[in-house]
């Protein structure tokens, strides 16, 4: 599966303020595709911890078992709580943070693979 990139010139896309937006980013995708969310994607209370925002996100798509890849190319100008976050999440099954979209793309398709091989046992 091929994860486009909104083009410039296209209208621009709303930013994730919920569990709601993720979802709706996902639109009538398998979910168990997963979803690639890249840091222009957040409005700009992600990443301040205090707002609940990312905490809810992150534990929503837990609980309803979404695979979120967020990629983020350098945490640390988040601060440093957010880089924290973000290092427990770089391996975590269900909602990663890496550092490229490859990484991001790579991850995804290994939970694919990894997820049929579960269902075909």
């Amino acid at each position: 599966m091929t994860h486009e990139r909104q083009d410039a010139a296209a209208e621009p896309r709303a930013l994730v303020r919920s569990f709601a937006d993720a979802v709706e980013r996902m639109g009538a995708r398998d979910w168990a595709e997963g979803i690639i969310l890249e840091e222009a994607d957040f409005a700009p209370e992600f990443f301040d911890l205090r707002s609940g925002l990312a905490g809810e996100l992150f534990q929503k798509c837990v609980n309803y078992g979404l695979r979120v890849a967020i990629v983020l190319p350098n945490v640390q100008v988040h601060g440093q709580r957010f880089s924290e976050l973000a290092y427990e999440h770089r391996s975590h099954p269900v909602v990663r943070v890496v550092g490229s979209r490859a990484l991001a793309d790579a991850w995804l398709q290994a939970a694919r693979a990894e997820s049929r091989g579960r269902e075909a046992q």
